[in-house]
């Protein structure tokens, strides 16, 4: 309570400072981003940008040509989704050494870094704060910026809980810091968002637990960067709490129907007194792109009422949010572009609990490579090497891909219901079902990191190249097996690896002859399909 009076007074004390801006609000304008002196920022970090909120962010600011630096565990992953004016600086903030670099010359910093992913997620949350927080202080940064979750109840999930947590920590800094706490977001690609959509989707007839009768306060993802934005230049005495939420109230029920209603589907929920949240998770991770340890501590969080419960946020800054039927709306526009500007498993924390593989001894690399000449351009041949998985599949018997994607998330693994952020085009970094770009280069080299739960790593590469007047494709699948486990897992699979990894490459050499057989035809020429010859290793 103290805390909350607090946030209100310090609110109060800044709102006659705020006449000019919300003049701006009613004329529809957004208001230039500047420094608290009248000046631009120097420099604005952000923690988190590979996320979905953050990838987003950085558009926004890139936009108004705002300076920013962003931190990357793997710079290399986020430099392609960034413009030519961002800096990408490698750390992490469980590394203190790297923030001080990543903070030098800062004046503004955001922290959109959230553990959900790992095992404990509230050990990692607290270290990362602490850290973040030292380092700004130590370089002076003169405000902070942080989303956190909306929650009020005593008994919060560990999830909501580790989020306040972290908010506590930055505004304890002595930085000042404005900590928004968000109901539900909704947007293409978010992680409420997927959820609704595969089951209303899949799901003609769905067994609702009680926490699809829980009142949030849903967000479009666009209001959400606006306060993000604005809360460079917001005038705040100290640091401050501010809750947001969308327009209006709603049960995930009545989110779901009006998803289907805007669908054009005939949905029927069928209500159940119990579903605890370990069969819930199980249940998502069948249906959704949620793997069951995402799901479980989702389901927790959500079985809380997130509503917004004072007009702080309405008071100080000029964002007018939607409802949530226009926020699903604005989803559903972008989604149908089958594109989203961000999603919540391009983020690495989306991975789950990886394996750190750091004194790791692994046994000989095993590796399986396989040959086709083709007499297509390399184009034509790299085409569907550039459109694997997601929609498109992988070339190969769908059934094998669909129970090795069951298996990996019965064991806690992301599974294959992650797709792909875009259908045509990949970039470093990209999840793809349960791969992750590692290295591409246009019409030579896709490699795929595993990250399924395995015994050992596993890389995916194929390699284009000219040879002879056509096309050389190398297929290679590499695998690094920790002790005996490891060398198990690789020989018992073997027949079905070998199965899959065979007909996968015959089945892009297919699809590389018919797309050259229709460029073919499209300029006039008759000339049958090529040949393939395999020099198969």
């Amino acid at each position: 309570m103290h805390q909350r009076d607090s946030a209100r007074r310090a609110a109060l004390c800044v709102l006659r400072k705020r006449g000019a801006l919300r003049s701006k609000a009613r004329q529809g304008s957004f208001p230039n981003v500047t420094s608290m002196d009248g000046r631009r920022p120097k420099h604005v970090l952000i923690a988190g940008a590979t996320g979905y909120i953050g990838g987003r962010l950085v558009k926004a600011l890139e936009a108004k040509g705002v300076p920013v630096r962003c931190i990357a565990r793997r710079p290399e992953f986020l430099a392609s989704h960034v413009g030519p004016s961002t800096e990408v600086v490698g750390g992490d903030v469980l590394d203190p050494r790297s923030l001080r670099a990543a903070m030098s010359g800062i004046d503004m910093a955001y922290y959109l870094v959230h553990s959900m992913g790992a095992a404990d997620f509230e050990k990692s949350d607290r270290e990362g704060a602490r850290n973040f927080a030292a380092a700004a202080v130590r370089a002076r940064v003169k405000r902070l910026i942080y989303l956190g979750g909306l929650g009020h109840a005593r008994d919060l999930s560990p999830h909501l809980r580790s989020r306040q947590e972290v908010g506590r920590i930055l505004r304890e800094s002595g930085v000042p810091t404005i900590e928004s706490r968000a109901s539900i977001v909704i947007g293409s690609g978010s992680l409420s968002f997927e959820m609704i959509r595969a089951l209303v989707d899949r799901l003609p007839v769905m067994i609702t637990p009680r926490w699809v009768r829980i009142r949030a306060q849903p967000i479009a993802i666009e209001d959400v960067i606006k306060y993000l934005v604005e809360a460079l230049e917001t005038p705040i005495d100290g640091s401050i709490v501010v809750e947001i939420g969308g327009g209006d109230q709603a049960t995930y029920a009545e989110i779901m129907m009006e998803y289907a209603r805007q669908r054009g589907l005939k949905r029927l929920m069928i209500p159940v007194p119990v579903l605890t949240p370990r069969r819930s998770s199980l249940w998502l991770g069948l249906v959704t792109p949620l793997y069951a340890t995402i799901g479980r501590k989702l389901i927790e969080s959500i079985m809380h009422e997130t509503l917004v419960r004072d007009d702080v946020a309405m008071r100080l800054f000029t964002v007018r949010p939607r409802g949530f039927r226009d926020a699903i709306q604005r989803a559903l526009q972008n989604e149908d572009s089958e594109v989203a500007a961000t999603r919540w498993s391009d983020a690495l924390s989306s991975r789950g609990n990886q394996r750190s593989w750091g004194g790791v001894r692994f046994g000989s690399r095993l590796v399986d490579s396989r040959r086709l000449t083709l007499r297509c351009p390399p184009a034509d041949v790299f085409g569907p090497i550039r459109r694997i998985g997601g929609r498109a599949g992988w070339y190969s018997p769908v059934w094998l891909w669909r129970l090795r994607g069951l298996v990996d998330l019965l064991v806690g693994g992301a599974g294959m219901r992650r797709g792909r952020r875009d259908p045509e085009n990949l970039s470093v970094g990209d999840a793809v079902d349960f791969w992750r770009v590692d290295a591409y280069q246009e019409n030579r080299l896709l490699r795929l990191t595993g990250e399924m739960k395995l015994p050992g790593r596993a890389w995916l590469q194929f390699e284009v190249e000219s040879a002879n007047g056509g096309t050389t494709l190398t297929q290679t699948a590499i695998f690094d097996p920790v002790g005996l486990p490891g060398l198990l897992y690789w020989y018992v699979q073997w027949p079905v690896h070998s199965l899959i990894f065979g007909s996968m490459l015959k089945g892009i050499a297919r699809a590389s002859k018919s797309s050259s057989a229709s460029r073919k035809l499209d300029r006039g020429n008759t000339t049958g399909p090529s040949e393939v010859r395999s020099t198969g290793e």
